[in-house]
């Protein structure tokens, strides 16, 4: 098992108490408690409609729970805005792919700076001081990015012409270029082949251990969340039944019966 990244902090990044969340009659998540500590790489597994993207959408303030309190970084973002979590730093890819495809990867990758910019509408109109500095710093950031994630030869492609497992690395890149403290990844391997996935889980290990980031990733790929995760959450009907080291969950007997069955066991 992977060890996540030693710091002085010991309280959560990320910390979900009491959630539930209803939409009508149906109970998508139910009393769910889950601390995600700085440093870590936390995977979060279940059945399709198990909550796990219901739980990211609170995390990320798409949507507000029915009771509980999610708190990031210390502060409590339960009625957050979403639009507000980007300068806090949290940065989330999608399951679905959300980029620009008719603009180039580098010009998709600065888009993910606009949070950071910060300059006034004089400034931009007229492009001097802080504001071509800051444009600078930016262009500066995305090509480090681009060159991260080794996608020099294809950064001023039209996104939409690559390949998918290009394009979620280019969403990769976007996420980062948000600085985040805390990225949340939704599926980043889905659709992936063998040697795509494990670029990805290389990025991601890179990301924690060279970028200072904790990661928080929904995963169906077993082989994935038992090789890099510190700490993975079960979810099933919208309840936890597991939470703890891969080690442990994989052999969790509510959990192999809930979900993979043998095959948890052959990946652990």
């Amino acid at each position: 098992m992977n060890m996540p990244v030693q710091t002085a902090k010991a309280d959560p990044i990320l910390e979900f108490a009491g959630i539930s969340k209803r939409f009508g009659g149906l109970q998508a998540l139910g009393d769910i408690s889950l601390r995600v500590m700085p440093g870590e790489i936390c995977s979060v597994i279940g059945p399709n409609g198990a909550g796990k993207t219901t739980l990211f959408n609170l995390a990320s303030c798409l949507l507000k729970p029915t009771t509980g309190k999610v708190t990031f970084d210390g502060e409590d973002i339960t009625h957050l805005a979403a639009h507000n979590l980007a300068k806090r730093g949290l940065a989330r890819t999608f399951q679905n792919l959300a980029v620009f495809k008719h603009e180039t990867v580098i010009d998709n990758i600065l888009t993910g700076m606009h949070s950071r910019l910060g300059t006034g509408i004089f400034g931009a109109a007229l492009f001097w001081g802080a504001t071509r500095n800051a444009e600078i710093r930016a262009r500066e950031t995305a090509e480090e990015i681009v060159e991260f994630l080794e996608i020099e030869s294809i950064r001023d492609l039209p996104v939409g012409t690559l390949s998918y497992g290009l394009q979620k690395r280019v969403e990769l890149g976007r996420a980062l270029a948000m600085k985040p403290k805390l990225l949340l990844l939704d599926e980043m391997v889905s659709g992936m082949n063998q040697e795509e996935t494990e670029d990805i889980a290389r990025f991601i290990l890179d990301i924690r251990e060279e970028r200072n980031v904790t990661v928080m990733m929904i995963e169906h790929e077993m082989g994935i969340v038992m090789d890099i995760s510190d700490h993975v959450c079960v979810l099933n009907f919208g309840r936890k039944i597991a939470d703890g080291t891969p080690a442990t969950v994989s052999k969790d007997p509510a959990v192999i019966a809930a979900y993979l069955g043998q095959d948890m066991e052959a990946a652990a």
